[in-house]
């Protein structure tokens, strides 16, 4: 069966407190997430911080904007040595293409629906063909234009492991070891975001809010063998 790596969101608010997270974890996460919350408090330094305890940077800045902006703010992140950044594919094919064709850039991975919404919300947001039909659609427009994987629920993995043909990296939110009442509204656990298909599972709260993270990291790595 193919590997699933860890990738541990770096969801926190300071360098001290994405440090003090590293060191528990040293020498069993590789991948880390850097988002938003980080990003702004800290620019790029959480980059190099990243870097400097030899772990590879997932950048989820889900850059949505007309294709010449998109496509400055993917050189840039190349620029930083990023492994991968994230794009909204609902951005249009111009906008992601922009990106693909760069000569040098890190991986390219497409926001299909966002974990914490479900079918009313995803309603609400003028999105009417329903969760699976919208999934479905805007891979396949990421993969026509060049992505290298998309991020998804575990729930869609296996269909769209399928309907690319394998020739796309699923990168899946949403996983919860453990039943946890939190905003994530289509979440799995571990083993079977793995069976379903995922290449790259991404883990924050069930780690970050945990009393000893090293032994819940330990204990999802080992759900993944």
């Amino acid at each position: 069966m193919h590997k699933t790596e860890l990738i541990v969101a770096l969801d926190t608010h300071t360098l001290k407190a994405a440090e003090r997270l590293m060191e528990k974890l040293e020498g069993s996460v590789r991948y880390f997430k850097i988002g938003s919350v980080l990003f702004t408090a800290e620019g790029p330094a959480a980059v190099d911080l990243v870097h400097r305890r030899g772990g590879k940077v997932f950048l989820d800045l889900k850059f949505h904007d007309i294709p010449n902006t998109v496509k400055g703010a993917v050189k840039n992140a190349a620029s930083m040595g990023v492994y991968s950044v994230s794009l909204h594919l609902s951005g249009g094919a111009e906008m992601i293409k922009a990106s693909a064709d760069l000569e040098k850039r890190p991986k390219l991975w497409g926001i299909t629906v966002l974990t914490s919404l479900d079918e009313h919300n995803l309603f609400r947001a003028g999105f009417r063909c329903g969760i699976a039909k919208t999934v479905s659609r805007l891979a396949a427009l990421g993969l026509e234009n060049g992505v290298d994987g998309v991020v998804c629920s575990p729930l869609e993995a296996a269909r769209l492991k399928k309907l690319c043909d394998g020739k796309l990296s699923l990168v899946t939110p949403g996983i919860r070891p453990a039943a946890l009442g939190d905003d994530q509204k289509r979440a799995v656990t571990p083993a079977q975001a793995r069976a379903a298909g995922a290449n790259f599972i991404v883990v924050g709260r069930p780690i970050i809010e945990a009393e000893e993270p090293a032994a819940a990291a330990a204990a999802i790595l080992k759900e993944l063998k």
